[in-house]
């Protein structure tokens, strides 16, 4: 395949950036989308220029860490599958290809198409954890706990961080995201005891990092790689909504 690649350059979080144009030739149809970019590098480099920046760790949809935006849409169009995932069988010869970072406020470029999203880990440092003693590994295994609800935790838990429902809401909103970490916790035992104090820190974190809010436009839903439901910020809004009530008439 012969591909025109038009990428977002960017030397530092200060500078101005710019896109410019890369061909990618004899790129083949079973190779990842990251591994088009490693093709297209190494013929950068041995031309003597700068290698396009991203970021890239387990290349199998797990770890979160790849976050471009292709064509437009966070991942590229296909549901479901993180950048990693998306092979070059899914484009056509001759297509021009778009590749920029993730665009939010919270999410500053550092280089190319990284971004900084240090603020996800501030708002799970905030309070997505449980601090409680709750047992060894076989005590808390033997807490009976209702299907629907193990279900419903694991759909929150499979998040994986990546930023992409931030990326495509037009308000730039971690709501998705900090819902899964309060609802996969929340729907547990051993995070009840939490429940409160986690809803209000998190939120209040989220809140400080610069994200915008929630308007219903679902675009997180349908960019999550994790395809993790909206349901969850239903939950996330009750449970900062009583907690916030407790807390104002304690």
């Amino acid at each position: 395949m012969n591909l025109t690649l038009k990428v977002w350059r960017q030397n530092g979080p200060q500078d101005k950036g710019r896109i410019e144009t890369y061909p990618a030739a004899g790129i083949p149809e079973d190779c990842s989308f990251l591994e088009m970019l490693d093709i297209v590098n190494e013929k950068i480099i041995t031309d003597g220029g700068e290698p396009i920046h991203f970021d890239h760790d387990c290349r199998e949809g797990i770890c979160g860490t790849c976050s471009l935006t292709i064509n437009g849409i966070p991942h590229g169009k296909e549901r479901g599958t993180t950048t990693c995932q998306v092979h070059m069988r899914k484009f056509r010869d001759g297509d021009t290809i778009w590749v920029e970072p993730f665009r939010a406020h919270a999410f500053p470029v550092i280089r190319d198409l990284m971004v900084d999203r240090g603020a996800f880990d501030r708002i799970i440092a905030a309070g997505g954890y449980i601090d409680i003693r709750t047992g060894s590994a076989v005590d808390a295994n033997s807490i009976p706990i209702a299907k629907d609800t193990a279900d419903t935790a694991f759909d929150a838990a499979a998040c994986i961080g990546c930023g992409a429902c931030v990326a495509a809401c037009p308000n730039a909103s971690a709501m998705l995201f900090v819902s899964a970490k309060i609802s996969h916790l929340g729907h547990l035992p051993q995070g009840q005891p939490e429940r409160d104090k986690r809803a209000l820190s998190m939120v209040r974190q989220m809140d400080r990092e610069g994200f915008g809010n929630c308007t219903n436009h679902y675009e997180c839903e349908a960019a999550c790689p994790k395809e993790i439901s909206v349901d969850h910020i239903a939950r996330m809004n009750r449970d900062y909504s009583k907690a916030a009530l407790a807390e104002q008439f304690a």
